[in-house]
């Protein structure tokens, strides 16, 4: 105790003399929000641009820094500011109402936080669409030591523009037309893929409520590589090696990246050092982030080329003078193939969207019912034996000497403590001659990147059964989605957490329904959505299960978690990973924050219709964020979309509207036709699940009917008088397999009515219809005459309609009320 005194004077002295942060130590930047008049592809129309640009500009820091940055909006709405990949305070992670407060018109928000890290990461809006109108931009953490050897660096931040509002592209999605791949030439009309000898595997597809095979939602005006569709950088010099920073900051775009001259060395992933390794042809997600070293050729420029995942355009960059080295030009994805070699596989799609009972859902039970099942004996070079939609990962299962890890990827392999170190082969580009793999051959671009097999050889050292192949092999060894794996990323220190930590596992299906543009997790959209509780040092480990045809970039605020591949304790780091259709990704996150933390698919436009989450480490909310709720957030992803069609013909003219959200939608149809007969009718009804509604209203109807001749004018003819009836309408709606639109109601005067519908995409633009009703009147409520007791009706139409543009389209079509003839459809 005596030493207490000199004990507090030297605590006393060292807090007196402690240097004050360095003036180079802290970066202070200004970001100001506007609303401006931009052109990106030909059209002037509003955007939203950071200092004036789009992208925004790139802002730098140095690691163990500290950052001051001050956002302020000078627009109508409010916005928004989340720093993508940075370690921050809870309170400045930028999502409005969740953990940050929105930043209110005229407003000027300071975010301030120490610098964690190094690498290269971005900023965004994390308000409603803005994302897609502009707000992002570039940041760059220089890091304490630099370990690599470079004698300049380069931002590219790639993007997707289009000359729509973003909230319209939205409500056309939720329409559920087939425009947006008419105009980018992905479509897959039945003509095609009859022509192709796909219509099996069509009618598979359609059997599971599917049109087709899905890669990209939205049709893009433009892609951008730091805000231009074609960039040139003639200041690198020859034999120069330049750092690429590249940002994928699209809305919902994911690009193939290659490169002229050399292969590029690959150094790091969403900020964090990997093993160095060549490669080439790199699949970026939205929201990643990778680094490149080039070397500038020595007469020429180098092209840096990215191309959208469905091939439907491309942005490029030239790095030096001269004559281009053209960066490989990869093909546009094949569709109906695609389509084709999912239908061979033993795979239950069309996993729901929307469950019946969102806070009673089983994940492990619908991992089991949908995506692969495999249980079936091998048949017409079908895999046999194993599950991988149906079972759980094999996590720590011993197979044939080979310990695997928690994802069909080959997750957490280990051969030993000491994984090999990564092959500078180009994971997923052609290499000349075939492999074999159990004996089969093989295009070497389609087997597992990073997978060991000498030439000619099967996959020594691997034991899997009887003759098994490989789980995530299909039609014989060959994986669809094998190059779209993280196998070539190796960290450069081991990653692994310590066995005493304790582990939690959380099993998240993505599950979405293209028809609504409804998207989920467990069939549970973020507005019906409980937490998902994170708990303080224990390891959270989510399987990601993608039971859905769309890639999903998933991302988790506020941290890191290891990406678990083949190469077990050196699995990388990441803040966003992938996850290919029908397959699984574990991830590994240790619980070292507070507060809540947002985990969403980083498709906007997912996001905005479902696919997100909120993680919970139930701690106490900062009192800063009293006065907004974090109810604002969730149904942001709630709200209600309207649209509408006016079509005028020479026989009649009809309206359509509906207004919908995730689980309600109103509907009103009119159709009135030139001869006097009339029909309307308006309807609410409720989503009980994905394909099933029960809906009530109000139907009213005028027809031209012949009245009799007075008993009093023998020979009379009668005339024609129009008869006006209203009732009441119950019932059910059901999306049948195959893709028919059924209506099961009865009125009020107990009728019963049942029609069904469908329309199909025959030829590009060309989409023909067919409609047939039936409705039976017993006499139950009106009585009738003794000859009258049982009555019927039968409506039916065809028509084929040609698709102009987005809003127009030419039509023809014959009711049997209404006559023949033929028109043009306006949608709105």
């Amino acid at each position: 105790m005596r030493d207490y005194p000199f004990f507090l004077f030297s605590l006393l002295l060292l807090l007196t003399v402690r240097p004050a942060r360095a003036q180079t130590d802290t970066a202070v930047y200004h970001l100001t929000i506007r609303q401006e008049q931009v052109s990106k592809a030909g059209k002037t129309m509003q955007g939203m641009t950071v200092n004036g640009g789009i992208p925004g500009p790139t802002i730098r820091f140095k690691e163990g820094g500290y950052a001051i940055i001050y956002v302020k909006n000078e627009m109508s709405v409010e916005t928004s500011v989340h720093w993508h990949g940075l370690l921050v305070p809870n309170f400045y992670d930028g999502v409005p109402y969740l953990n940050t407060p929105p930043i209110k018109p005229g407003q000027e928000l300071k975010y301030e936080f120490p610098l964690k890290q190094a690498g290269t990461y971005w900023y965004h809006s994390h308000t409603l669409l803005q994302e897609q109108s502009g707000v992002y931009g570039s940041i760059v953490i220089e890091p304490k030591k630099e370990r690599l050897t470079y004698d300049k660096e380069l931002v590219l931040v790639l993007s997707d523009w289009t000359n729509q509002k973003p909230k319209n592209v939205l409500r056309y999605l939720k329409r559920g037309t087939e425009w947006y791949n008419i105009a980018k030439g992905t479509a897959t009309p039945l003509n095609r893929v009859i022509a192709r000898g796909a219509f099996g595997a069509q009618l598979n597809f359609w059997k599971q409520r599917m049109e087709g095979f899905g890669i990209a939602d939205v049709y893009y005006d433009a892609f951008l590589v730091n805000g231009q569709p074609v960039q040139e950088y003639p200041d690198f010099k020859p034999g120069e090696r330049v750092r690429l920073r590249i940002i994928n900051g699209g809305t919902s775009t994911q690009f193939w990246m290659t490169f002229g001259g050399e292969d590029p060395l690959l150094v790091a992933a969403d900020g964090q050092d990997v093993v160095p390794v060549k490669h080439n042809k790199t699949f970026i997600a939205i929201a990643e982030t990778y680094d490149f070293l080039v070397t500038i050729p020595p007469s020429g420029k180098l092209e840096f080329r990215a191309m959208a995942q469905d091939g439907s355009g491309t942005a490029s960059a030239y790095l030096g003078t001269g004559p281009v080295l053209a960066a490989p030009v990869l093909p546009r994805p094949d569709k109906i193939a695609l389509m084709q070699q999912m239908a061979k596989m033993d795979m239950r799609m069309g996993a729901p969207a929307l469950k019946f009972r969102p806070h009673h859902v089983d994940p492990e039970q619908m991992k089991a019912n949908w995506g692969m099942q495999m249980g079936k004996k091998e048949k017409d070079g079908k895999m046999g034996g194993m599950k991988m939609g149906g079972d759980k990962p094999m996590d720590g299962k011993e197979m044939g000497g080979m310990k695997m890890g928690g994802n069909d990827q080959k997750a957490g392999m280990k051969m030993n403590d000491q994984p090999a170190p990564p092959k500078p082969a180009m994971a997923g580009m052609p290499m000349d001659g075939t492999k074999k793999m159990n004996g089969m051959k093989m295009p070497a671009d389609t087997a597992h990147a990073g997978m060991k097999m000498g030439a000619d050889k099967p996959m020594a050292g691997m034991k899997m059964g009887a003759d098994k192949p490989m789980a995530g092999m299909d039609m014989g060894g060959m994986d669809m989605f094998a190059e779209y794996n993280y196998d070539y990323l190796r960290a450069p220190q081991k990653t692994a957490y310590a066995d005493t930590v304790p582990v939690r596992k959380i099993l998240l299906n993505l599950t979405g329904n293209m028809k609504r543009y409804i998207w989920s997790m467990n069939g549970v959209p973020l507005s019906s959505a409980d937490e998902i509780p994170i708990r303080g040092n224990q390891i959270t480990r989510i399987t990601y299960n993608n039971l859905t045809m769309m890639h999903h970039p998933m991302h988790l605020h506020g941290h890191f978690f290891r990406v678990i591949n083949e190469n077990g304790e050196y699995s990388p780091l990441k803040h966003t990973v992938n996850v290919p259709p029908m397959k699984q990704v574990t991830i590994e996150v240790l619980g070292n924050e507070s507060g809540d933390w947002f985990l969403h698919c980083h498709v906007l436009y997912h996001l905005m219709s479902g696919m997100g989450r909120v993680v919970s480490y139930d701690t106490p909310r900062d009192p800063r964020m009293s006065g907004y709720p974090k109810s604002t957030l969730v149904h942001e992803t709630n709200r209600y979309y309207t649209w509408g069609m006016l079509g005028v013909a020479s026989h009649m003219s009809n309206l359509n509207l509906v207004s919908s959200n995730v689980r309600n939608q109103f509907n009103l149809s009119v159709e009135n036709g030139w001869n006097r007969n009339m029909e309307s009718e308006a309807t609410y009804e409720r989503y009980l699940y994905d394909y099933f509604r029960v809906f009530g209203g109000v139907n009213v109807e005028n027809s031209r009917q012949q009245q009799p001749a007075p008993l009093n004018e023998p020979g009379a003819t009668g005339r024609m008088v129009t008869k006006t009836t209203t009732t009441a309408v119950v019932g059910v709606r059901f999306l049948t397999p195959y893709l028919f639109s059924l209506d099961a109601r009865i009125d009020n005067q107990l009728r019963p009515r049942l029609s069904l519908g469908r329309a199909i995409m025959v030829m590009p633009r060309l989409l023909v219809s067919g409609y047939y009703e039936y409705q039976a009147d017993f006499g139950w409520v009106n009585k009738l005459d003794n000859n009258r007791r049982f009555s019927k009706e039968v409506v039916w139409r065809s028509g084929a309609e040609y698709l102009l543009s987005r809003n127009f389209s030419l039509m023809g079509s014959y009711d049997s009320r209404f006559g023949g003839g033929g028109g043009l459809n306006l949608r709105f």
